[in-house]
């Protein structure tokens, strides 16, 4: 294959791992279509989207998800559109993010812009998808008076003229088109009760329809804006509380705050998630979706991935992530019923309401020691720290009960255990119980650690 030829292959051309990524990929995406199926999502994206050419990619992704049976009402903003018809018709003015004081030429303006891109997306949504994963899917797209804005008015001596805030949405109407599997569609423009039009914020109007229509998420793509640790990868989750304090600090750039103050204003007021996405990634909002960490930064209450005791309803995740490893020899076969019998024993790692790591503490207290048994973290997640976070809470767990040491066995990862802290001992240091069980045919080896 040449340089410049696609690196493209058919299913019969597929390389033999191929349908096997497929499956596993698959199967790791369902909990996510079950969870959101149903649920309310609100998107939000403003003008430069379009300007950068993204619509065409977008209207793809998001037809999935509407074929996922996930309710979508999307809010686009303008900016760069009516900054450019302002500079065409030899006005000074240029708006910046936010609300910001609208003469009554610029809202000449705001309406244009918003008429060309309310017809471009509906176009967009109308031609079939040719060429995409939604080929001939037909998604209606509803737009109307949703909204009814009232006006700043003066702030600080500031006369806001004909830029407004949102006062009521008709969320009876809005429930009623996405209960019949439509999309809404919202411009960033609202009206008074005596027919007054007001250029509104797309942030403000995103975040007053996630929180009134109690949205499971508010999504903003962004520019790259996106918050990002010290090393400059994104950070992936954050607290409210954590994101609060990072906007005091005064430290992010103009947009990135404005969409974090908003990510931040949806989740206090009930919306369960509000997140900042890339759009310049290819299939960003797919992926912050339906991966575990997403490629975005995630606003939550408090924290989605969390350890906590396991629960008897629990005991179907658990038993899927041991069975590969039982299956491959690396743990010792248990069997559901086993699992049921010990599950207080167990504690799992979820993550947005995804269970894919657990590990299990087993007292022998006579001997002053406890197991660590079953410590797993799903393939597709390892690699990011979340195997010492079980191991911590195992050892201090094992601490709380009264346990001098913990011991491990293992056939697998003996490596693994000693760069922690674990020495090598012998079958005769196990607890009198667990030497009478052990099997020797595996011939595991023995780790111990003090704690």
């Amino acid at each position: 294959m040449s340089s410049t030829e696609t690196d493209t292959y058919s299913a019969q051309d597929a390389p033999e791992f191929a349908p096997a990524q497929f499956v596993r990929w698959f199967r790791e995406v369902a909990p996510y279509v079950h969870d959101f199926r149903g649920k309310t999502f609100v998107v939000a994206f403003g003008g430069e989207l379009i300007e950068d050419g993204g619509l065409e990619d977008l209207v793809a992704d998001l037809s999935l998800l509407s074929a996922l049976g996930i309710k979508l009402v999307l809010v686009h903003g303008s900016r760069p559109q009516v900054n450019e018809q302002l500079r065409l018709k030899g006005q000074t003015t240029q708006f910046g993010r936010g609300t910001e004081p609208t003469s009554p030429e610029a809202l000449e303006c705001a309406k244009e812009a918003a008429g060309e891109i309310r017809l471009d997306i509906e176009a967009a949504f109308s031609q079939g998808l040719p060429n995409t994963p939604m080929s001939h899917a037909k998604i209606r797209v509803i737009s109307g008076n949703f909204v009814t804005a009232r006006p700043v008015g003066v702030i600080d001596g500031v006369d806001y003229r004909r830029a407004g805030t949102v006062r009521k949405l008709d969320i009876e109407a809005m429930r009623n088109v996405i209960s019949q599997g439509a999309i809404v569609l919202l411009s960033p423009l609202g009206f008074s009760p005596t027919g007054e039009a007001f250029n509104l914020a797309m942030e403000d109007l995103a975040t007053n329809a996630a929180v009134a229509l109690r949205a499971e998420k508010l999504i903003f793509l962004t520019q790259n804006r996106t918050v990002t640790e010290t090393d400059g990868s994104v950070d992936t989750e954050l607290a409210r509380k954590d994101a609060d304090d990072l906007l005091a600090q005064g430290i992010l750039d103009e947009d990135t705050s404005t969409f974090l103050r908003h990510a931040s204003l949806a989740v206090k007021r009930g919306v369960a998630r509000a997140h900042l996405v890339p759009y310049t990634m290819d299939g960003s909002i797919l992926l912050e979706i339906f991966t575990h960490d997403g490629v975005g930064t995630m606003v939550v209450e408090d924290t989605l991935e969390d350890l906590r005791p396991a629960m008897a309803d629990d005991v179907g995740a658990i038993v899927q992530l041991i069975e590969p490893l039982e299956a491959d020899g690396t743990l010792v076969p248990r069997g559901r019923a086993v699992i049921e019998r010990d599950v207080e024993k167990f504690t799992v790692l979820e993550h947005d309401g995804v269970i894919y790591g657990c590990v299990a503490v087993i007292p022998y207290l006579e001997d002053g020691m406890a197991e660590m048994a079953c410590l797993i973290v799903h393939p597709e997640w390892q690699g990011t720290g979340d195997g010492e976070k079980l191991l911590r809470h195992a050892e201090t767990s094992a601490r709380a009960l009264g346990a001098r040491r913990l011991f491990v066995l293992t056939t697998r990862t003996s490596h693994w255990f000693l760069k922690r802290g674990f020495v090598q001992g012998g079958v005769s240091d196990l607890p009198h119980e667990k030497r009478a069980h052990y099997n020797h045919s595996r011939n595991s080896l023995v780790f111990i650690k003090r704690l």
